[in-house]
């Protein structure tokens, strides 16, 4: 995060599900998950600045998929702390939205903990513990893991947080095939039943381990997304064909798939080969963030 207090910026990472599993659903339809979600250094950028009135403005490569309405997250992130830190809703937010809209990693519910973050600083406000959760929680089920920002299982309706063992460093790969998925289709085309959670507790000693522990478990909205958007299919076996690809995975709801890879030169050139054969799909490469890196939303 950026100072001077009068404009700070905050990085909005993207946020993947190395595996989700759908383990039960409340009474009230929400469904119950289990998850592990680490981050990737690309993503979008908010900054925010002092101003007179509270408003937003949204640019970048995906603009164009969003509206600056009231209904933004960003502008719902930036009332809903001004309400609790009894405080008037008073910044000029700038959106710069590099990722792909529903794609599956987080995108505005990484947009959201951005604004909260640097919100919290350009207002010099302090809600924290529970106020801030419970805050980040009623925005969306995925803003609680990204205000964490640290790899996690994620659990419950996105309010079970619990840190997950050591990660080895490792590269991901990532392509959106450049459909946009509905979150609330793709649960209703699930079928089956529920799968059991599937955390572990001992830390891979490397990639290789990582990647076999993943074996073991799935993305159980993976299924549904395929058959709503087939070229979820194409993007996973892109990536699995390519050489140092030790996992192919979609993330979380989809469209957007990864491949998990050792070193930084195997991911970069699955990449630029997927790149080039699909022009119109989003690839990039990026490195997985570890528990203590930061991401300002720079480019990978």
């Amino acid at each position: 995060m950026q100072s001077p207090l009068s404009s700070v910026t905050a990085g909005a990472p993207a946020k993947l599900n190395l595996f989700l599993h759908v383990v039960g659903r409340r009474d009230d339809g929400y469904h119950l998950l289990d998850s592990l979600v680490v981050f990737a250094a690309v993503g979008d950028r908010v900054t925010a600045t002092e101003s007179e009135s509270l408003g937003l403005a949204i640019d970048g490569p995906f603009a164009a998929g969003l509206a600056a309405g009231d209904d933004n997250l960003v502008r719902r992130a930036a009332r809903r702390l001004a309400e609790a830190a009894g405080v008037a809703p008073r910044a000029a937010l700038r959106l710069d939205k590099r990722l792909p809209v529903a794609s599956g990693i987080g995108g505005g519910s990484a947009d959201a903990a951005a604004a909260l973050k640097a919100l919290q600083v350009l207002w010099g406000t302090r809600v924290e513990g529970p106020a801030l959760r419970d805050l980040a929680l009623g925005l969306g089920a995925d803003v609680p893991v990204c205000l964490a920002g640290r790899p996690s299982f994620m659990g419950g309706i996105g309010d079970d947080l619990a840190v997950a063992p050591a990660l080895p460093e490792a590269w991901v790969a990532l392509v959106n095939p450049g459909v946009a998925l509905s979150t609330p289709a793709v649960f209703k085309a699930r079928c089956g039943d529920f799968s059991a959670p599937g955390r572990f507790t001992g830390a891979p000693a490397s990639v290789a381990d990582l990647a076999d522990l993943l074996r073991t478990r799935r993305n159980d909205l993976e299924a549904p997304a395929r058959a709503l958007a087939p070229a979820v299919g194409a993007a996973l076996d892109a990536l699995a064909a390519r050489p140092g690809c030790l996992i192919a995975r979609m993330s979380g709801s989809g469209a957007t798939c990864l491949g998990l890879f050792a070193t930084e030169a195997a991911a970069r050139a699955a990449a630029e080969v997927i790149g080039r054969a699909e022009t119109g799909w989003w690839v990039t490469a990026a490195r997985l963030m570890g528990p203590r890196d930061s991401f300002d939303g720079a480019a990978a």
